[in-house]
């Protein structure tokens, strides 16, 4: 995970690991009307995400403000969304005050969605890293820039050359999600034979497989309050893939247990949701 800091001070960015090529992940956000609104409400689109720590930083302003001149002149094709955990009502000041209209402003307040999504979420300030990001009309991740020194602008040009060159060669084809994304289940979902589970099996250290029936591993933590940080994350993970594991809680200890209950036993969602959560970090 790529590490920022704030004024040289080093920060801790948790959430999922992601990288460029792979399907962006799902997200939701409150708009300034406060309403719900999810990434698949601009399908279609080619999308620049911008995250920031907050509207009352004069970075984050100017960021906001440069972002909604250089949107003016972009093509209809494209979407500039701008997220933080400011609350909506000060964003809907905001942009009233500076006329922005060529930004979409939403807030990460409720459940930091976007940020443990996209693993932009700050750990020790519970804000948003500053980012650019770039996601094609097939909801694949293209671009990620994530500033390194958290007072510092983002590089405006990389992201208007790099979406150039991502509406000249086209979106990504996204052949099964590459995998990466839990499927949705029905009644009459099979579940996996016994030489597919052992093979994805290996690819998941740290899971014990139960019965071939299900995968449980146990998470120790320092304390309790470290504990149900990391069952927030899950939850949240799993909220976005639709999953429904199992987190039992006792202080320090957090037990994951994953299945597919229509299936009424493991299926590719299982592992992974699995491989996911051995990615996040905190």
């Amino acid at each position: 995970m790529q590490k920022i800091t704030f004024k040289g001070t080093p920060l801790t960015l948790v959430g999922r690991a992601l990288k460029a090529g792979m399907p962006a992940p799902g997200f939701q956000v409150v708009s300034q009307d406060l309403k719900a609104v999810s990434s698949a409400d601009f399908k279609g689109k080619v999308k620049i995400i911008t995250s920031f720590p907050s509207l009352d930083t004069p970075v984050c302003d100017l960021q906001v403000k440069e972002f909604n001149k250089r949107a003016a002149g972009l093509s209809g094709e494209t979407v500039v969304l701008g997220i933080s955990k400011d609350l909506p009502f000060a964003q809907q000041r905001f942009c009233e005050s500076f006329e922005i209209k060529n930004v979409r402003v939403f807030s990460d307040y409720q459940t930091s969605s976007f940020g443990i999504n996209y693993g932009l979420l700050v750990k020790e300030l519970n804000l948003l890293a500053r980012s650019v990001l770039i996601v094609d009309q097939n909801d694949a991740l293209r671009y990620i820039q994530i500033v390194e020194e958290l007072t510092t602008p983002p590089d405006y040009e990389d992201v208007l050359n790099n979406l150039a060159e991502i509406i000249k060669n086209g979106p990504l084809s996204v052949k099964e999600k590459f995998a990466s994304r839990c499927k949705p289940c029905a009644a009459g979902t099979p579940p996996l034979t016994q030489d597919a589970i052992l093979g994805l099996s290996a690819e998941c250290p740290g899971w014990e497989l139960v019965e071939d029936k299900k995968l449980v591993q146990e998470f120790k933590f320092k304390d309790f309050a470290e504990a149900k940080y990391f069952l927030d994350l899950v939850s949240v993970i799993a909220q976005e893939q639709g999953h429904h594991p199992a987190l039992t809680l006792i202080y320090n200890k957090l037990k994951v247990t994953l299945t597919t209950h229509a299936a009424g036993g493991l299926t590719d969602n299982d592992f992974i949701l699995a491989k996911m959560i051995g990615e996040l970090t905190i």
